[in-house]
């Protein structure tokens, strides 16, 4: 893949989190992905992951990237952002997060996540209400 391709992958891999289009989203991993978050130490499979985000997005709107900043290496991505969102009670967030991404075949097959844990503790409220 090119630069160009790469960060067009991360761009639809994003903007389908965004837009609440987990299928999008899901269509962006190989099959044997793994997924890695660093808050828990946990692997998911991609349909795994699909699930924690369609709760996600039903939880969590207003969801927006910002300061998106991707950075492309021989083989995958990193980007660097801020994630906006709204939960339900209408208090907004801000969850910084560094994801590393493995591409082979234009498919993402490990995404490696770094969110500060306290801030994710506040998403997570309602991730399971």
């Amino acid at each position: 893949m090119t630069d160009d391709d790469m960060r067009a992958l991360a761009k639809r891999f994003f903007d389908a989190v965004e837009q609440g289009d987990v299928a999008t989203l899901r269509s962006c991993y190989a099959d044997d992905a793994r997924i890695w978050h660093n808050t828990d130490e946990a692997e998911q499979t991609p349909d795994e992951n699909a699930e924690t985000l369609s709760g996600f997005v039903k939880r969590i709107s207003h969801r927006v990237y910002a300061n998106r900043r991707v950075n492309v290496f021989p083989g995958g991505f990193v980007q660097q952002h801020e994630l906006h969102g709204t939960r339900q009670d209408g208090a907004r967030l801000t969850l910084p997060a560094c994801i590393i991404c493995r591409v082979e075949n234009g498919k993402v097959t490990r995404l490696d996540e770094y969110f500060d844990s306290a801030r994710v503790a506040e998403f997570r409220k309602f991730a399971v209400s």
